[in-house]
């Protein structure tokens, strides 16, 4: 039987496409982060690794945005997983109106960045926000915090900020394969005299491991690509101390300093690149041998 149901000249004309929109431009900027491309002249000079030497100097902050970077992503990963997977498990069965709270969690994510931004820099408005208000009326006062202006709180509240937005994506698709789970592997064990713990530790976990390796790629990729939340709740101040990698590429980039904005771009894409492959291969080995 011929397999070849269609000719291979008909994949042509979109593997140009592929080829002219997205392979060209990306070898063209792996190119330019190893010139001094700038908007200052006209001149393009190939300089090696300087631009590269620079993002690991000691004598700049690019380090520090890597660092902000690394914490953001390992912390929204957790904490968007571990609170999705909670959600999922109570929202699966045992509570009332069920439907209502699965929507009420899911509705942060619709929202557009720019708005949940706006939202919050009002919420946490060290004078006149609800938050400081609100503790300050019943009593706590004490906790209210200059909440994005303090070096020790600014980016606790934006990974807070982010962590509320995309926890109920997370959810919905952890509920999902919650929901692929046949309920006889959880009767045969609670005839074996299994508890919650026990059922959750060798059913549940296990069995949800494809879409734990889902959500925890998708919760990576947006980590490391983070910019609208940091940009609009703090614009990476106060100072320096909450610039991301995408901030300082749009930085370099309104500064006019291409070369070394396209080398911060090709670093993040080869450390994506990298770290969300054996990620999948080390999740994807776990659910196997589960």
């Amino acid at each position: 039987m011929n397999k070849k149901i269609y000719p291979i000249h008909f994949a042509w004309i979109t593997l140009a496409l592929y080829t002219v929109f997205f392979v060209l431009p990306g070898l063209m900027g792996f190119y330019y982060s190893f010139t001094d491309w700038n908007s200052y002249s006209t001149e393009i000079n190939f300089i090696g690794f300087d631009n590269f030497k620079q993002l690991f100097s000691a004598d700049e902050n690019y380090l520090g945005f890597i660092n902000n970077t690394l914490i953001f992503t390992i912390a929204t990963v957790l904490l968007k997983t571990g609170l999705g997977l909670a959600f999922a498990i109570t929202l699966n069965e045992g509570v009332r109106m069920k439907g209502f709270h699965r929507v009420m969690l899911f509705l942060p994510t619709v929202v557009p960045m720019l708005v949940v931004g706006l939202v919050f820099k009002s919420i946490l408005n060290p004078a006149t926000g609800l938050l400081n208000e609100t503790l300050r009326s019943v009593g706590l006062g004490f906790l209210a915090q200059k909440w994005l202006v303090d070096l020790d709180w600014a980016f606790k509240s934006i990974i807070a900020v982010d962590t509320w937005k995309g926890v109920g994506y997370i959810m919905i698709i952890l509920l999902a394969g919650l929901q692929a789970i046949s309920k006889t592997y959880y009767e045969a064990a609670s005839i074996d005299g299994a508890g919650a713990w026990n059922k959750l530790r060798h059913i549940t976990i296990p069995l949800l491991m494809p879409a734990l390796a889902v959500t925890t790629v998708l919760n990576l990729l947006h980590g490391l690509k983070v910019f609208e939340a940091v940009y609009v709740l703090t614009n990476g101040g106060p100072g320096y101390a909450t610039d991301v990698l995408y901030t300082s590429i749009f930085k370099e980039f309104s500064m006019g300093r291409f070369g070394m904005g396209t080398a911060l771009s090709t670093l993040l894409f080869v450390f994506m690149t990298i770290v969300g492959y054996f990620v999948v291969r080390i999740m994807s080995r776990e659910g196997d041998g589960e």
